[in-house]
């Protein structure tokens, strides 16, 4: 989708920073983070959200957000990795992917 920003950062055709690749996935820094380490990990084929994953594509990211937190060296003390769904569930990007936030400690319930 030539309109979505993250289709966008996918083919590199946006500036950001990348912090991991694959051919399936790609994982870039949070343009407004939330925490010392806010990473935005997402699939290279435009997929809107979780309600349209198939499990190929969702633990590739949730194996792609383990390995980002893992190599930031969070493994040990904790990370949180989650993804909105629709605009009730604060989804603002119709593009899936999973925030993986880390290096502070991080409340519950998260909003």
């Amino acid at each position: 989708m030539s309109d979505c920003i993250f289709c966008r950062i996918a083919a590199h055709e946006a500036p950001t920073k990348i912090v991991h690749e694959d051919e399936h996935v790609i994982a870039f820094d949070a343009l407004n983070p939330a925490a010392p380490l806010h990473v935005l990990v997402i699939p290279k084929r435009h997929v809107a959200s979780l309600r349209d994953a198939d499990a190929d594509i969702a633990g590739r990211l949730a194996v792609a957000s383990a390995r980002v937190a893992r190599e930031a060296g969070y493994s040990e003390s904790g990370y949180r990795v989650l993804t909105n769904v629709g605009s009730d569930g604060g989804q603002s990007v119709a593009h899936l992917h999973f925030h993986v936030l880390a290096g502070r400690s991080l409340a519950w319930p998260p909003g």
